[in-house]
C-alpha cells in the first residue's frame, strides 16, 4: 500500500478537482519495479465528503506495495489497471476538522491508490495534525510502520507504554528495518527487556535505539534466537522472514507469543494448530487495524523527542526507474524516497 504520508492540506479543492491534471506514477500490469512504473497526468477527481485533499510532501513504501505490483496478492489488488499509487478521490464537504494550509499525518487507502501523485486524499477519520517539530519525513514512516509497531506491542503483547506493567521479555527480529526500529523504542517505553536481531553492520545502531541485548542474525546463536542472558522470551515481535516455529518454541516462556507481522501460510497453519491443541505458546498473524488516536500518539512522541524515524537518504522520485528492486520496499516521499536502514 503506498499508505502513509505527512502533507498539507490543498486550498481551493473543489475548484481544482475536475479543473487540473496531476503528476503521478502509474503501473499497467504485474511485475517490473521501478521500471514497470510510468509518469503520466491524470485529472485531480472530484471529492468525497468525509475526505481531505492533500498536496503531497512526503509517502512512505513498505513491502505490500511491492507484492501488489509483482502480483503476489492477485485477483484481490489492484482492483483495476492501470494503477496510479496516488490517485485523488476528492475532498469532503462535510469534513470538519482540518483547512487549507494545515499540515497533516494521514493513512491513505490502497484500495484506490496511493501516495505516488502530487495530490492524494485520506479519510478525516484517519488524518492527524502534524506539529512544526515532526518534519514531513519523520511523518511519513508512521502510518503504516509505526502503527504496526505499536498494534503489535500494546494489543498483542500486551506492553503498558506508560512503564505501569510488570516486566516483560521482548524479543525484536530485523530490528533495523522500518517495524523494528520503531518496535525497539516503543518497547523501551515500558518495562521490557528488549532483546533484537539485525545484520553485523547495524548492531550500534540498534543498541542507540534502547535495544538491551543484539544478536548478529548470521551467528549461531543470532540465528537460535538465544538471548545472551538465557532469558525466555514473553513476546516476539516477528519483523524478518518467514521462520519455522522450531526455532521459536524453545525460547518463548510458557505463555510466549510470536507475533508475526507478515504471516505466510506456514504460520497461518501454526496459529491454527496452536488453537486446535490449546497450546499455551502461540503464533499471532498480525493485520494492522490503523487508528487515529494511535496515530496522533505516535505523532506526539515524535514531536517529545521519545520516538524518532531513522532515515538513511532522500532520492527525487523523477530518479525512481533508476532505482533497484530492493528499495521499493522501503519508503517512499511523494517528491523523493526515503530509504529506512537495512536490517
Amino acid at each position: 500500500m503506498f499508505l502513509p504520508l505527512s502533507a498539507s492540506l490543498a486550498s481551493s479543492p473543489v475548484a481544482m478537482a475536475g479543473n487540473r491534471t496531476m503528476h503521478a506514477l502509474q503501473y499497467d500490469t504485474y511485475g517490473g519495479g521501478p521500471a514497470g512504473l510510468k509518469h503520466v497526468d491524470v485529472p485531480v477527481p472530484s471529492p468525497k465528503k468525509d475526505e481531505v485533499l492533500l498536496k503531497m510532501e512526503a509517502t512512505s513504501l513498505n513491502p505490500v506495495d511491492w507484492k501488489m505490483q509483482k502480483g503476489m496478492l492477485r485477483p484481490l489488488f489492484p482492483r483495476k489497471f492501470p494503477y496510479i499509487p496516488g490517485e485523488v478521490i476528492g475532498v469532503g464537504s462535510e469534513v470538519k476538522d482540518f483547512k487549507a494550509g494545515d499540515k497533516v499525518v494521514a493513512f491513505l487507502n490502497h484500495l484506490t491508490g496511493g501516495g505516488l501523485a502530487e495530490f492524494a486524499v485520506a479519510k478525516e477519520s484517519l488524518t492527524v495534525r502534524r506539529p512544526p517539530e515532526v518534519s514531513a519525513a519523520e511523518g511519513a514512516g508512521l502510518p503504516v510502520a509505526g502503527l504496526t509497531a505499536h498494534q503489535a506491542l500494546t494489543q498483542s503483547a500486551g506492553i503498558k507504554l506508560d512503564g505501569s506493567g510488570k516486566e516483560t521479555n521482548i524479543l525484536i527480529t530485523a530490528a533495523s528495518g522500518g517495524v523494528g526500529h520503531y518496535a525497539v523504542q516503543l518497547a523501551k517505553l515500558g518495562n521490557t527487556h528488549v532483546t533484537a536481531t539485525c545484520g553485523a553492520r547495524n548492531i550500534e545502531f540498534v543498541k542507540s535505539l534502547g535495544a538491551d541485548e543484539v544478536l548478529d542474525y548470521k551467528t549461531p546463536d543470532g540465528a537460535a534466537l538465544k538471548s545472551p542472558s538465557g532469558r525466555k522470551y514473553d513476546a516476539v515481535i516477528h519483523c524478518a522472514s518467514a521462520m519455522p516455529w522450531s526455532t521459536f518454541e524453545p525460547n518463548l516462556s510458557s505463555n510466549g507469543k510470536v507475533i508475526d507481522i507478515t504471516p505466510g501460510p506456514r504460520a497461518l497453519l501454526t496459529f491454527a494448530l496452536g488453537k486446535l491443541t490449546f497450546s499455551k505458546k502461540q503464533l499471532v498473524p498480525l493485520l494492522l487495524i490503523a487508528k487515529k488516536e494511535n496515530l496522533d500518539f505516535l505523532v506526539e512522541l515524535v514531536k517529545e523527542g521519545k520516538l524518532k524515524t531513522v532515515i538513511d537518504s532522500s532520492i527525487p522520485s523523477a530518479k525512481l526507474k533508476k532505482l533497484g528492486p530492493r528499495v521499493l520496499m522501503v519508503m517512499l516521499l511523494g517528491r523523493s524516497l526515503l530509504n529506512h536502514r537495512g536490517i
